[in-house]
């Protein structure tokens, strides 16, 4: 088996078209780079950024081989893709190349989970198990299908800050004659001996990643050699976990050498749901959230850190806020000559369901105006069937049967050119301009101390870390009480570039915080959206609720 390169030049194209910048991670035979690809079409908004990873292929592997492995990962992808939506990453090109298999998938807004335990150590038990369950989501709905993984590793697990964990590297294993293409250390007995396998190999891996997670290191070390280290899998026994708690019966019952004696998915299930449940210092995490909101959930206990490494977060180039003004609007300093634009009545809740239903999150609901269409930032990246493409321009809303927006919220539509989901008692009481460039709306009640506040700009800088740390932030320092709450963070918003911050300050000396979100739609243009409430009820169901709603919901293009 060859070995993968991880040093390419900063110039080097893949392939004529995909520009690798920054190493994200690297697993044995397996490197991930933040890459950009080179657009040549002149109404593009920019390179789109994207996910490239390559993988060495065995010696003496014939060019029609290869072009046979590149075609099954596109087409398991794209399987995955469309029984995991939001949960599997799809893939937008797969190709050969100087000896290696080359991915390229939309970038994902997380960090691997074998840098996060690099960055972080072992974790809590209950946050192990809450992965484990959105990991065995995906898993029985690709046994359901008959399709095995056969390639999971920390390296193909992405862990984002809001939503679901993205998975990757499906099409990977049967692609190649080799037992295992990369990360032999998460491989099973029965593939480190070349047998045939099944998905009973991917509760193995399961248990080894579990393992991992809790011990801060695989069951079975890499050695010099792959071959090496998947002989050690094979012969040598499993070193006894020692901080997996609760969890501890379960990674043994996963890393049984003999497949048949392995724990079967609904007892692992149990044991993990149990795990999770009785923590009673569990957080929170999206596997325990009703799947309408678990993608616009943030606040809490929550993943900390930067979406991508020191250096790939200076690629991941996004736009924050115009700085119109330091805080939106309180209620009741109302603009008298603002109206609610037309509104559709609340639709019913959407139905929830907990870590076990293996579904994935509900679409953003965007119900249309009864006379003229809403225009809207699309939903999602381009599926994989239709290729890279430049960014996305925004299309008319259409209604889908399976949205909902939570009970009491409506549909608000701006004469602007936005809309957005509020709660039924929100009016719209203020609005800023800043000449034809920039404007502010801002949204609250009488009796309710929150407040959403819309900001549009055509002025915006193209680094969106540093509009928010050196435009921003300097005029909110010189507020009462302001201090900013973790870092500053580099995400995507709809396929959108984008970048959070969150903060806390006082406000008619009252402390209130506020988390804020801007993204950019191309020219220099984007919008804001800045979520404020009281401090002491940030973690109120009803406030993580309403932001998950906003963030599902925003639609918006300039009037």
């Amino acid at each position: 088996m060859t070995m993968v390169k991880a040093h390419v030049s900063r110039n080097e194209l893949v392939a004529g078209r995909y520009r690798l910048l920054d190493v994200v991670h690297r697993e044995t035979n397996r490197v991930s780079w933040y890459g950009e690809y080179e657009e040549y079409d002149e109404n593009a908004a920019g390179p789109r950024p994207c996910l490239v990873t390559r993988i060495g292929l065995p010696e003496g592997q014939n060019p029609e081989d290869a072009l046979r492995a590149a075609d099954r990962v596109l087409r398991m992808s794209q399987t995955m893709a469309r029984l995991c939506p939001g949960r599997v990453a799809t893939v937008l090109d797969a190709l050969t190349e100087d000896g290696s298999l080359w991915t390229v998938t939309e970038w994902i807004d997380g960090l691997p989970l074998g840098q996060l335990i690099e960055q972080k150590g072992a974790f809590r038990t209950s946050r192990a198990a809450a992965v484990g369950l959105e990991l065995l989501d995906v898993l029985e709905a690709a046994h359901g299908e008959g399709i095995t993984h056969g390639e999971l590793s920390p390296g193909q697990i992405y862990v984002r800050a809001r939503g679901p964990v993205v998975v990757t590297g499906f099409g990977l294993a049967g692609a190649t004659l080799a037992p295992r293409v990369a990360a032999p250390a998460y491989a099973s007995p029965e593939q480190a001996r070349n047998d045939r396998i099944g998905p009973a190999a991917d509760l193995w891996a399961l248990g080894a990643i579990l393992y991992t997670m809790v011990e801060g290191r695989p069951p079975y070390r890499d050695r010099d050699r792959p071959e090496s280290t998947l002989k050690g899998v094979d012969r040598l026994p499993l070193r006894t976990p020692v901080r997996a708690g609760a969890l501890a019966s379960t990674v043994q019952g996963l890393l049984r050498k003999d497949s048949r004696e392995r724990l079967t998915r609904p007892v692992v299930r149990q044991a993990l749901d149990r795990a999770l449940n009785e923590d009673p210092h569990a957080p929170v995490t999206e596997t325990r959230l009703p799947r309408a909101y678990a993608a616009g959930r943030f606040g809490g206990s929550r993943w900390s850190g930067r979406t991508v490494a020191a250096g790939a977060a200076l690629a991941v180039v996004a736009v924050a806020v115009a700085a119109l003004a330091a805080t939106g609007r309180l209620p009741g300093t109302g603009d008298s000559s603002s109206t609610d634009a037309q509104s559709a009545p609340s639709a019913p809740p959407s139905a929830s369901g907990g870590a076990g239903d293996g579904g994935p999150s509900a679409p953003a609901p965007a119900p249309p105006a009864p006379s003229t269409p809403v225009t809207s930032a699309p939903a999602s990246p381009p599926a994989a069937s239709r290729g890279p493409s430049p960014s996305p321009s925004p299309t008319p809303t259409a209604t889908r049967s399976t949205d909902a927006l939570p009970a009491g919220f409506r549909v608000y539509r701006a004469p602007e050119g936005f809309s957005v989901a509020l709660p039924a008692n929100f009016k719209r009481v203020g609005t800023s301009r800043s000449s034809d460039l920039a404007y502010r709306v801002t949204f609250g009640a009488e009796d309710d101390p929150r407040t959403l506040a819309v900001t549009y700009s055509e002025v915006l800088g193209p680094d969106p870390v540093a509009v928010w740390r050196e435009t921003v932030e300097p005029g909110l320092r010189k507020t009462d009480g302001f201090r900013r709450i973790g870092d500053i963070e580099a995400t995507t918003y709809k396929g959108y570039k984008a970048a959070d911050m969150e903060w806390v300050m006082n406000v008619y000396g009252k402390q209130v915080r506020v988390f804020g979100r801007g993204f950019l739609i191309g020219d220099h243009r984007g919008f804001s959206l800045r979520w404020t409430t009281p401090a002491a009820d940030w973690n109120k169901p009803a406030n993580e609720q309403a932001l998950a709603a906003f963030l599902k919901t925003f639609r918006g293009t300039p009037a």
